[in-house]
């Protein structure tokens, strides 16, 4: 089960936002209601399929061991701390909560991206200019995989 795509929505004034069908799809697989939100990296909010969260938590939090246990204890607290479970209403739809709405400065447009474990929600031009500026280069350097 992974999450794929690109899609743009629009934020209602209730702060709520559309989730694609095809992510909709996956979590009736899973029989919940419900996606896990929280704030994500490059200003952007993260959502999760709660078996997915749950590898997180039942991999013993591996992805977020350092040396540096002071940053570590600073990445779970940033993570785990503004995590919440973001309940589908009957349209398809999930509030954001003020605080992870003016973390990513989301306003009316947004784009919510699959990237696989998890999908993201992103501020139309917050997206349009990380793309640009850290995508793009970014995809410059793997394009080799595609001269097989």
């Amino acid at each position: 089960m992974s999450l794929y795509g690109e899609y743009s929505h629009a934020m209602d004034p209730k702060s709520r936002i559309f989730i694609p069908t095809r992510f909709r799809e996956e979590l009736r697989k899973e029989e919940k209601n419900y996606f896990m939100l929280t704030i994500g990296l490059d200003k952007c909010l993260a959502f999760f399929l709660p078996s997915k969260w749950e590898e997180l938590i039942a991999n013993n939090m591996a992805v977020f061991k350092s040396e540096n246990k002071a940053e570590e204890r600073a990445f779970k607290r940033f993570f785990f701390g503004n995590a919440i479970e973001a309940e589908l209403d009957e349209q398809g739809r999930i509030l954001i909560p003020k605080n992870h709405k003016e973390y990513a400065s989301l306003r009316k447009e947004v784009i919510i991206r699959g990237v696989g474990n998890k999908a993201e929600i992103w501020n139309a031009q917050s997206w349009q200019k990380y793309k640009k500026q850290t995508m793009e280069p970014a995809f410059e350097k793997f394009s080799k995989i595609f001269d097989v």
